[in-house]
């Protein structure tokens, strides 16, 4: 019944785009249009896996299960965040100089996430209900978690790029620039943010908790436990 965090893959994709310019001056960069910063939440679809027995799922869970108890389910969401960007570029005609405008897309989310019932429980019975139903907590924290740092993340990557004003520099210099924060600075700030609901995972997951699905339905899912043992 405990849930596990894949590894966040962090991937960039940079497109630039070359405008050749007469020459250099301040009207050429006003034609850029203004940084801007475009936030997309990744609303990944629900996979439901009954293929693993409880003793597999325990395993795959043991980092997060308490000594002795058995994982019944699990949920596994794989973090994801990736950044993008098109940015426009006016090059003076010496070739010394440019103007960028970042124009920069974020998507981030968990993909897949899936939620494993052990098949000793199988669909219908009451049972395979209730460890569902726990299972379901767990993704709709990891959704609403998703939900609640959007405005975060967009509040701070705003602050740092949509500013209103286009970077100037010694011209090929804003690709890898950009490149090098997103990289170092920020893939692993939206990294941090995410990691944030596990707090919120861990509290579903109590002894109380465990003790109710398990004596659940009657307590046939503890009777089938001893079966087992």
């Amino acid at each position: 019944m405990r849930r596990s965090n894949g590894a966040v893959r962090l991937s960039v994709a940079l497109s630039l785009l070359a405008l050749a310019a007469p020459g250099w001056a301040a009207d050429l960069c006003a034609d850029l249009p203004k940084p801007s910063v475009t936030i997309k939440r990744l609303e990944a679809p629900i996979t439901l896996n009954t293929t693993y027995g409880y003793r597999s799922l325990t395993n795959l869970g043991s980092a997060q299960a308490r000594p002795g108890q058995q994982v019944l389910g699990l949920t596994r969401g794989n973090a994801m965040a990736r950044f993008a960007s098109n940015t426009p570029v006016v090059v003076d005609a010496r070739g010394r100089w440019e103007c960028a405008s970042p124009q920069i897309v974020l998507t981030y989310g968990f993909s897949p996430l899936t939620v494993y019932v052990a098949r000793e429980f199988p669909p219908g019975s009451c049972a395979h209900k209730e460890i569902h139903d726990h299972e379901m907590r767990h993704v709709q924290t990891y959704q609403a978690h998703l939900a609640d740092i959007e405005k975060t993340l967009t509040d701070a990557l705003n602050a740092r790029f949509a500013t209103g004003t286009v970077w100037r520099g010694p011209a090929g210099q804003a690709a890898d620039r950009l490149q090098s924060e997103l990289n170092e600075r920020w893939l692993p700030y939206v990294q941090r943010e995410i990691g944030k609901v596990d707090a919120a995972q861990a509290r579903i997951d109590t002894v109380e908790e465990y003790t109710r699905v398990t004596n659940a339905c009657d307590g046939q899912i503890a009777k089938r436990l001893q079966q087992r043992n």
